[in-house]
């Protein structure tokens, strides 16, 4: 079994976004077909679409939790309830790790804005930031997945 936060990482190098690189480094264990994986994770990279709201690494590590926690019978309160625990256990511990789940604060750039991205790309920050937080949201996933609840 490949390492899916090396995974993540590489695929985020070959000009996957952030949030596909994530949830498709971890389709595998979910039986996710990895095109499947990679369309529905394509338009939350970027913050959504490039709006540098939430980090595109942190929707798709949620999007892992969710393959492995979220409730399959709408009436399952009580497994809604604990998908939202660990929804917001994740979100609290990357925000803790990193300061914000938030792109454009991460970034320190607003990325909505053909400036402001101009300059996350004159700064590098896509090549060298952005896969640090990959690997963070992948490795933390992962451990969440492997503890089986809350991390």
């Amino acid at each position: 079994m490949p390492d899916r936060v090396e995974t993540a990482v590489q695929r985020f190098r070959e000009g996957f976004t952030c949030s596909q690189a994530v949830l498709s480094a971890y389709a595998d264990d979910f039986d996710l077909p990895p095109k499947l994986a990679l369309r529905v994770a394509a338009p939350f990279g970027g913050g959504i679409a490039r709006t540098g709201e939430t980090c595109g690494a942190v929707t798709g590590a949620l999007m892992v939790l969710g393959l492995q926690f979220g409730a399959t019978v709408a009436t399952d309160k009580e497994t809604k309830e604990r998908m939202h625990g660990i929804a917001q256990d994740f979100l609290a511990q990357f925000k803790r790790r990193r300061g914000s789940v938030l792109c454009r604060e991460l970034l320190g750039h607003d990325i909505s804005t053909p400036e402001g991205w101009q300059k996350v790309q004159e700064l590098g920050l896509n090549t060298d930031l952005c896969p640090r937080l990959v690997a963070e949201a992948a490795q933390l996933a992962g451990e969440m997945l492997k503890a089986g609840k809350h991390a």
